[in-house]
This record gives C-alpha cells, structure tokens and sequence, in this order.
C-alpha cells in the first residue's frame, strides 16, 4: 500500500564526475538503494513520487559542470541522482496541494522514488487525457 512505510529498492542513475566537455556515460553510474514508501517525520510539505517518465534536456550539461553561477543553475552533486524534469505519482504527501494517486510534473532525481521538498517547478497535471509521457516533451516545459 502506498505511503505505507513499505522498504522498497530505489534503482538511481547517480552523477560520478564534473565534466569539462561532452559528457560521458563513465560520468555517471546506476546504483540501488532502498527507500521507504512514505514521507519521512521532519518534511511537513513533503511529497514521494514514484516516476513514471524522465526528461533528458540539453540544460543538464550545464549542471554536471563544476563552475556555474548558481543564481541559474545549480550543479549536480557527485554521488547524487541526477535532476531533471519528469512526471510521476504522487505516493504518499504532506503537502496540501498534492494527495495520493496525483500525477505530477516537475523536478525529480533520476530515480524510480524521489522525495520532493522544493516545489520549483512542480505541479499537479490536471489533463490526464493524452499520454503522461508528454508532458516530458511538448506539454512540458523543453
């Protein structure tokens, strides 16, 4: 049952290296850990998400540079999942805005959970009558 509490694997594309040039795929490597399937106690506004489709957006070759200026972008962390947009159902939420069984569109790490504690961008899909991998393209924002 979703937010249950339920421990579950969590496969991650994690970030390894700053890089300098074109990325590479030993710039990155997959990992699994386990999460549990609700919101932990400290993040009131809190939100899992199980996602469902992840956007691959040419602004993430900014963010796997070291040096950027932080007021746009903020680069990855080495040994943390990579970022990007993506749609995704809500789990389990303590935010007043999203409840269980929402789909959602906005900021997620390369993982099958994420725990969403910043809200920019986030937002509750509202059309569910055209296939959710849009929202990853045409309906999103790329």
């Amino acid at each position: 049952m979703a937010g249950s509490g339920e421990t579950v694997s969590n496969m991650q594309v994690l970030f390894k290296n700053y890089e300098s040039g074109f990325p590479k795929e030993s710039d990155m490597y997959v990992a699994t850990t386990t999460t549990e399937l609700k919101v932990p106690e400290g993040f009131n506004n809190g939100v899992l998400v199980k996602n469902l489709y992840l956007s691959c957006d040419p602004y993430m070759i900014i963010m796997m540079k070291k040096s950027i200026d932080p007021r746009t972008f903020t680069s990855y962390t080495p040994g943390s999942p990579l970022r990007g947009y993506g749609v995704a159902k809500v789990l389990a939420s303590r935010h007043p805005d999203f409840k269980e069984g929402d789909f959602v569109w906005g900021t997620v790490g390369w993982e099958e959970y994420s725990l969403i504690t910043s809200f920019q961008p986030f937002f509750k899909i509202q059309d569910t009558d055209v296939p959710l991998s849009y929202y990853t393209g045409i309906l999103g924002k790329s």
